[in-house]
């Protein structure tokens, strides 16, 4: 019997899901505000419709890969009754709003999971994203063979929140990290020290991570195009920690500069670029 899965949003992250579970013989159903970009997944074998309500349709699992909690919850509510379907978000949302959201789909007649990823497209397309679930055992098991579709070993984290929770901290130390190194490389180019023999020091250390050399021919050749993920969402997911951050009565103010760097690409074009264009913020101004 075939699987019937709906997925709304159809992003770059979006997109790469949907043609990995094509791929392994999914049959979907997909919705975008923007039909244009279903395009090529229409190509790949899956049925593109005009609104979510029409995609969730007796479907058993609803999934969303969407811009942010808001986005989410209104979709959602343009699907009216959810008839026992399992409302699955992959996308990045708050904590409080995840928990909204579950409170939501109960009310719409479904059931919820959420399942963000870390990863972007090619960890999509290879089955290799890393799934922090939230919700109930029962529910996590009825959705853990789909899921094994996306995610080696998919994991659930605990109650509804605590995978938003382990999303948005990953995202941090992403921004985090990927300052932190930007202000290193930029201290050591202007001392005239060879950035090789610094990475010579830095890889066999414990304050080395695989991000860094992921990022350095970006930064070094100052090349941001071809985003997986954009500065502009990075920016958004920092600002969504630091509020979560604050609901939970963490002191994150030494985020505040970050996040206020990160303000400089609203409106340039490093926002659409890929989020190591952070770097270019990190230059002296004259």
């Amino acid at each position: 019997m075939t699987t019937t899965v709906a997925l709304l949003g159809t992003g770059l992250l979006g997109a790469a899901i949907a043609q990995r579970l094509l791929s392994q013989g999914i049959s979907l159903r997909v919705w975008n505000r923007n039909p244009d970009r279903c395009r090529l997944l229409a190509e790949a074998g899956a049925q593109v419709v005009d609104d979510p309500a029409e995609a969730a349709q007796g479907v058993a699992t609803v999934i969303t890969v969407l811009r942010d909690g808001p986005v989410t919850a209104e979709v959602v509510t343009r699907i009216g009754a959810l008839g026992g379907a399992c409302l699955m978000p992959m996308g990045t949302m708050g904590i409080s709003e995840s928990v909204a959201l579950a409170a939501q789909a109960r009310v719409q007649g479904g059931l919820y999971l959420e399942a963000p990823v870390l990863g972007s497209r090619p960890e999509a397309l290879a089955g290799t994203l890393l799934v922090m679930a939230g919700g109930d055992q029962e529910t996590f098991a009825r959705q853990s063979s789909l899921l094994a579709h996306l995610s080696a070993q998919p994991r659930l984290m605990g109650a509804v929140g605590t995978g938003a929770a382990a999303k948005l901290a990953l995202n941090q130390l992403i921004a985090s990290l990927t300052h932190g190194y930007s202000l290193a490389l930029r201290l050591v180019q202007a001392s005239g020290l060879d950035v090789e023999r610094f990475m010579e020091v830095l890889r066999p250390s414990a304050l080395y991570a695989p991000t860094v050399d992921k990022k350095l021919e970006r930064m070094q050749s100052h090349h941001y195009e071809d985003p997986n993920f954009s500065t502009a969402l990075l920016r958004k997911d920092l600002q969504l920690f630091l509020r979560e951050a604050a609901l939970a009565g963490v002191n994150a103010h030494g985020l505040d500069g970050l996040a206020a760097l990160l303000a400089g690409a609203e409106g340039t074009p490093l926002d659409a670029g890929d989020y190591s264009a952070l770097h270019e913020l990190t230059q002296a101004s004259d």
